[in-house]
Formats: structure tokens, C-alpha cells, sequence
């Protein structure tokens, strides 16, 4: 039996060491099953891949890769589970506030039968506006796209070699992950823990990324957005057919002498407010259409050691 730890790194130089010694405590010295350990570094500018580098030399049980910029966390975790040999991979974060003591909870699990196992939380030491987006996020997605989504969500989780192949066989680049996985409808489990405040370095998740994933997980899961059209266009078309009945008599009884402009004004930047909120969602839907059709890699890696080190094996031979 063999485990994947996959780990996506962006901006974590601080994390790396400690956290690989966190494992290596934790995991690696006490298991009695193979282990590797996938890091993809998605794009960081900082000495990121460096410790990468340096963590590979010390221990060949890891195996890293680098993407040529960032492409989001989505194509970095994609990009380790399409490069995993394990029976299972778990996701990790890199910032150390999950505890690592979960990826033996996961695994235990697994061996049950379990296809896929979600590590959601039962508390995070976040800001108040982060936790409130958060609960709205979730909540949004259980209502409108997956009702078996945990209450406060997961960000880590173990998946199986079946579920892999499915995941890599979507190739959808503009959509949630964790909306993928619980899509595919697997058997699934969940673990809970209680989340760790970050001790080093800062959160890169920010407010653009927040609503990007709200977007992604609507157009992508949900026709909520199209429901949420067809709804104004049905009930703006009922609201002007009463005004113009209404129109219509008072013309006839002679309450109106002189046609107002005013009315007419109002009316048609109604209608143009409608059209244009129309023609945005269906943008949305039609680029989504164009991004998928033009068949871009999700990701691109710019050094690969492993190929590097077999072309250099056979250039030798």
C-alpha cells in the first residue's frame, strides 16, 4: 500500500521545513506502508521552490514539481495527483493548520472502503468577516449545487486512484474542485478537527479568489444563475403587461390626456437593466464554452527533476 501526500505551495518559504518535519514526526517515521510526498510549487516568487529543492535531496521520498506561473491552487493539486504513483492521495496545505495527525484519521478511514474522506472543520481562529464569508459560501453551495456539501465546507480530503482518474478525466479548468468531488458522487466519508491558527507567513487568499471561487462553483454546478434570470424576465414580463392594461383603461377613460414621458423612461432602462443583466450570465456561459473549447493545458510545469534525471539516463545509455 502506498500514500500520496499531495501538498500545493504559493508563497510558503517559511512553512516548508516545518513542515516537512512535521511529517516526517508524525507520518513517515510511524507508518508502516510507503509514503511520498508530491509538492507542486504553483507559481511562487519568493524561495519556495528552492526549499523545495533542498527538502528532495534530503529525503527521495520527495518528488517536486514547479508551475511556469501561478494558475491556482485548483491546477497545482490537479497537476499532484495526475504525478502520484499512491493508492490514495491526500491533500495538505502547506501553512500548517491542519493538523497532521489527520492524514492517519483519513487513511484509517480509507481502508474501510471509503473512496473519498472530507476533513471539514468544527472551528477555525479566523476573522469574523473570513468565518461569515465562509458560512455564506457553504451554505450558497449546499442550497443551489450539493446538499451532501459538509456545513462548514473542506479544503482537505483523501481521494483514490478511481476518483483521480475521474478527476483528471474532466479537464474542466474554470470550476471548484471540491464541487468535482462531491459531483462524482463516490462513497464518501468525513473526519472533523479543529483548525490551527497560522504561525507563519500570511494568507494569500484573497477577496478576488473568494468571490472567483463563488463564480466558478455557481457557472459551473448550478443553474441558479439562469433560474435567477428566467424569474426577472418572467415577472418583469407580467409586471408590464398589468401596467400596460392599466395604461390602456385609464386611456380610454380619459384619465390620461398626455402620454408620459416619464413613465416610458423608466420602463425602458428597466428593460435595458434586464437585457444587460441577461447578456452577462449568458457571457459567463458562453466564455466558459470558449475556455473549454480551445483545449488549454490547466496547468504547464516548468522543471520536472524526474524527467530531467530519466533524459539524462537515456543520453547516457
Amino acid at each position: 500500500m502506498k500514500i500520496s501526500i499531495i501538498i500545493p505551495v504559493y508563497y510558503n518559504e517559511g512553512n516548508l521545513f516545518p513542515l516537512y518535519d512535521d511529517i516526517k514526526k508524525k507520518v513517515l517515521d510511524i507508518v508502516d506502508y510507503d509514503v511520498e510526498i508530491v509538492m507542486v510549487n504553483d507559481g511562487s516568487k519568493d524561495a519556495s521552490y528552492r526549499k523545495m529543492q533542498e527538502l528532495a535531496k534530503r529525503d527521495d521520498r520527495i518528488r517536486i514539481f514547479s508551475l511556469s506561473r501561478n494558475f491556482g491552487s485548483h491546477a497545482a493539486v490537479l497537476c499532484g495527483l495526475e504525478k502520484c504513483t499512491g493508492d490514495c492521495a491526500v491533500i495538505k496545505a502547506a501553512d500548517l493548520q491542519e493538523p497532521t495527525e489527520l492524514i492517519l484519521s483519513m487513511v484509517d478511514s480509507w481502508k474501510k472502503g471509503n473512496n473519498v474522506v472530507l476533513a471539514t472543520r468544527r472551528s477555525r481562529p479566523e476573522k469574523a468577516s473570513s468565518q461569515m464569508f465562509s458560512n455564506l459560501y457553504y451554505w450558497m453551495v449546499r442550497k443551489t449545487s450539493f446538499p451532501n456539501m459538509p456545513k462548514t465546507g473542506f479544503d482537505i480530503f483523501l481521494i483514490d486512484r478511481k476518483v483521480i482518474r475521474v478527476l483528471s478525466s474532466l479537464d474542466e479548468k474554470n470550476s471548484a474542485l471540491t464541487g468535482q468531488i462531491l459531483w462524482s458522487g463516490f462513497r464518501t466519508d468525513v473526519v472533523y478537527y479543529d483548525r490551527l491558527k497560522r504561525q507563519i507567513g500570511e494568507s494569500r487568499w484573497t477577496l478576488k479568489k473568494k468571490i472567483r471561487l463563488v463564480m466558478d462553483t455557481l457557472y459551473s454546478f448550478s443553474t441558479l444563475p439562469i433560474t435567477f434570470v428566467s424569474f426577472i424576465g418572467v415577472a418583469s414580463f407580467g409586471v408590464a403587461m398589468i401596467w400596460a392594461i392599466v395604461e390602456f383603461i385609464s386611456k380610454l377613460l380619459g384619465k390620461i390626456t398626455v402620454p408620459g414621458w416619464t413613465a416610458l423612461f423608466i420602463f425602458c432602462l428597466a428593460a435595458f437593466g434586464i437585457i444587460m443583466l441577461t447578456l452577462g450570465v449568458i457571457g459567463n456561459y458562453l466564455w466558459r464554452t470558449f475556455d473549454a473549447s480551445r483545449g488549454r493545458p490547466p496547468y504547464i510545469i516548468e522543471d520536472d527533476p524526474e524527467s530531467d534525471h530519466a533524459a539524462s539516463k537515456r543520453t547516457e545509455a
